[in-house]
């Protein structure tokens, strides 16, 4: 099984390289799993939208993972919680929307992804 793990997609330009790039990448290299990170994937370069997240999707991502710029574009906490294949980081503060996990089937092979974030430079998650 081949998963590709693309980091911090940030902004405009981010989005177009990954829109652009990754559904020949997928063939070519014969990927069968991709997992962006697109908390920075928004016009201003911080938090992600749900047009974006769609773009990703589109374009062949299967999972979005997230970090502490989660709830920078406010309409984020409207559609995180049916959007099942957007993760905000696991150990965020409890009661916060959306999941920090989860378990996605492919073919007949179950993935489990689990988006944690550090501490180191940031404001304290649990």
């Amino acid at each position: 099984m081949n998963i590709l793990i693309l980091g911090d997609i940030v902004g405009p330009s981010g989005r177009k390289a990954v829109t652009e790039q990754l559904p020949n990448l997928i063939k070519k290299k014969e990927i069968d799993f991709v997992i962006v990170n697109g908390e920075n994937a928004a016009d201003p370069g911080v938090g992600i939208t749900k047009k974006n997240t769609e773009e990703f999707f589109k374009a062949g991502a299967n999972v979005i993972t997230t970090g502490n710029h989660i709830w920078d574009q406010k309409e984020t906490m409207d559609f995180i919680t049916s959007e099942e294949r957007l993760l905000r980081p696991y150990n965020l503060i409890k009661g916060s929307p959306g999941k920090g996990f989860g378990i996605f089937k492919l073919k007949n092979k179950k993935i489990a992804v689990v988006n944690l974030m550090g501490n180191i430079f940031m404001k304290k998650s649990e």
